[in-house]
């Protein structure tokens, strides 16, 4: 404690600083890496916002050059340059564009009908959500891992792409819709062998669809449907699911035991493109703030997180997050 402690009065002296009119230059651990270009960007899903601030961005950078054990959480406005849409970006998330709402957890297990239209839609929805690559701000982090700057990353992405970026020392807290699991028995498959067991039991059927949703989901009229079979568990006959925390469902008790155990052990934390409305992230910034430890939030437009923060970045990761040097 003593050591969050002295980070957190270290951070809040250079901010005090920074505020006088004494002009001080930032010291620059400089890393063996160079700013990059965020070649792999698509912003069709990513809302306007102005360019970083570079005030913001020294405070930044003296908020993580003075940690030493960094704490990441990371939600689904990192991903969003990738090509990936979300839920609530302001004017282009999917509650902005549309009235389809995610499934909810306990409607997938009574109803067979939603079941179907489920795994119909997501089986049309994978090959392109399975492409997208990981982005500037996911090899970066992968990059603060490297050098062990960063102790421990959870992300309420299920789109594996920190793991495709490098990542190790990651908590997928909402799970990964590269995995299928059985409800009934510890059945676990790879989400490449359900879509093969799907293709197999429905040869004639095929759709398609234009229109991308969050996590491999896509638009598909009633019609399209018809007639689509849900393959069951081979072990038991057992419903399949991704193995994702669906909304209205709970992060698994050891899964967060295990984050707050981490956040333990580390001296600061940055949240990184999300909004924190969904309680299952926000608890953690709630605990970082019990704990007096130093919060940044890097993210466009408000956060739930914002008023518990010392530092809060408007503007997007793939912008921010390069400039930092270690």
């Amino acid at each position: 404690m003593q050591s969050v402690e002295a980070a957190n009065m270290l951070f809040r002296s250079l901010r005090l600083l920074r505020e006088t009119p004494i002009q001080i230059m930032p010291v620059r651990l400089q890393s063996n890496a160079t700013t990059r270009v965020n070649t792999t960007a698509n912003f069709h899903f990513v809302p306007v916002s102005d360019p970083a601030d570079l005030q913001d961005v020294e405070e930044l950078q003296d908020f993580v050059s003075t940690s030493k054990r960094l704490f990441v959480i990371t939600g689904a406005g990192i991903s969003t340059e990738s090509g990936i849409p979300d839920y609530r970006s302001e004017g282009v998330g999917l509650y902005a564009r549309s009235d389809n709402r995610p499934v909810q957890y306990a409607d997938f297990l009574k109803s067979g009908a939603i079941r179907q239209r489920y795994w119909a839609r997501n089986y049309v929805g994978w090959p392109k959500f399975s492409s997208f690559s990981p982005n500037i701000s996911h090899e970066t982090l992968s990059g603060w891992e490297a050098v062990g700057k960063l102790h421990w990353l959870v992300t309420q992405n299920v789109d594996s792409l920190h793991i495709k970026a490098g990542s190790r020392k990651v908590t997928e807290l909402h799970g990964s819709a590269a995995r299928v699991m059985c409800l009934s028995c510890p059945s676990v498959i790879p989400r490449t062998d359900m879509q093969t067991r799907i293709k197999h039991l429905n040869p004639l059927w095929h759709a398609e669809s234009q229109e991308m949703a969050p996590d491999a989901d896509v638009f598909l009229a009633p019609e399209q449907i018809a007639g689509f079979k849900v393959p069951e568990c081979e072990k038991c006959g057992g419903i399949l699911k991704p193995q994702i925390v669906f909304f209205g469902d709970n992060v698994p008790k050891p899964t967060v035991q295990f984050v707050h155990k981490m956040l333990e052990e580390s001296d600061a934390m940055l949240v990184a493109g999300s909004s924190l409305q969904v309680y299952s992230a926000y608890r953690f910034v709630s605990a970082a703030r019990d704990q007096k430890k130093p919060i940044a939030v890097l993210n466009i437009g408000p956060t739930r997180g914002d008023k518990l923060a010392d530092l809060k970045v408007s503007a997007r990761c793939g912008d921010v997050l390069p400039q930092i040097h270690l």
